[in-house]
């Protein structure tokens, strides 16, 4: 079996960087969404047209899940333009997903798919139960799956094999599965169920 191993970055923070800018913003009256609309105003002052369409300059899509801890873009060496990414929570490979995907594939020309789930995932400390909570605490079930699971490499082997027996997308050929682990930065790579 043989298992690759690429270097990952992250952008985490510790908790009195990423504290200071929310509770000035809170202290001058602002919210979080306000201090994010400043910097849009700056980087906006400084902003020039790429010059690009929408196609990824790689032709390549990468699933991932939300983690806050995940820099894919800077993790994975991608520039402006490179990739689509679509984040979820968990990076699950789901109906709204396989949607992108789709998109991705045939509207605007990706080929290759990377999918990246992660250690210490939240998923992993949640069930299906979720569902059920929520039902009680709102009076109406979510239509949409938690989709929690226990082992990551398993989900990523479920993910690989979603995209991989999809009729709606082109390419199947090049799906490869990732577990990112958030302490030394490292992607695994996942070898598909034989």
């Amino acid at each position: 079996m043989t298992v690759n191993v690429i270097a990952m970055s992250t952008s985490a923070q510790s908790s009195a960087e990423t504290d200071a800018p929310v509770a000035g913003a809170a202290r001058s009256g602002g919210t979080v969404t306000d201090r994010l609309v400043e910097a849009n105003a700056l980087y906006a002052g400084e902003f020039r047209d790429p010059g690009m369409d929408a196609r990824p300059v790689l032709r390549v899509a990468v699933v991932a899940c939300m983690d806050a801890r995940l820099d894919l873009h800077d993790a994975l060496g991608l520039e402006l333009g490179d990739c689509h990414t679509i984040r979820n929570a968990g990076g699950v490979v789901t109906d709204d997903v396989i949607r992108s995907l789709t998109i991705s594939q045939r509207a605007l020309g990706t080929r290759s798919v990377i999918l990246i789930h992660h250690t210490n995932c939240g998923l992993e400390s949640i069930t299906e139960e979720f569902r059920q909570e929520l039902e009680h605490e709102v009076g109406q079930r979510p239509v949409w799956a938690v989709e929690a699971y226990k082992d990551a490499d398993q989900d990523v082997r479920q993910s690989m094999q979603r995209v991989r027996t999809s009729p709606f997308l082109l390419h199947t050929d090049d799906i490869r599965g990732f577990v990112f682990d958030v302490t030394t930065g490292l992607l695994r790579e996942i070898l598909p169920a034989s």
